[in-house]
């Protein structure tokens, strides 16, 4: 499948969710939290399409991780806190919201 493709089929599955509902997804090891600079689809096709060396750059420059137990800790306290999500299986990958 081409990246226009993936990029595509991505774009219906990007949304918003509580924390929440992403708790199962946290409790699994499945969500990636994505930071606010990068585009959340351009890392959702590059782990579809499995773009290694941008993902790992990403990884080294620590914007994409797993939720550290201090963020967890902190989103258990503020359940209705909000995130653009993206599914990319098997994973869920999240953005913070700006507080509004």
């Amino acid at each position: 499948m081409s990246n226009t493709n993936i990029r595509a089929e991505l774009t219906e599955n990007l949304d918003e969710a509580e924390w929440e509902w992403l708790i199962p997804h946290a409790q699994r090891d499945a969500v990636i939290v994505v930071a606010v600079e990068l585009d959340l689809l351009d890392v959702g096709v590059a782990i579809a399409s499995d773009n290694i060396l941008e993902v790992q750059t990403w990884i080294d420059e620590a914007l994409i991780t797993k939720p550290s137990v201090t963020q967890i800790g902190e989103w258990n306290t503020q359940r209705a806190k909000r995130f653009d999500t993206l599914i990319v299986q098997p994973y869920v990958l999240v953005q913070e919201k700006a507080a509004s």
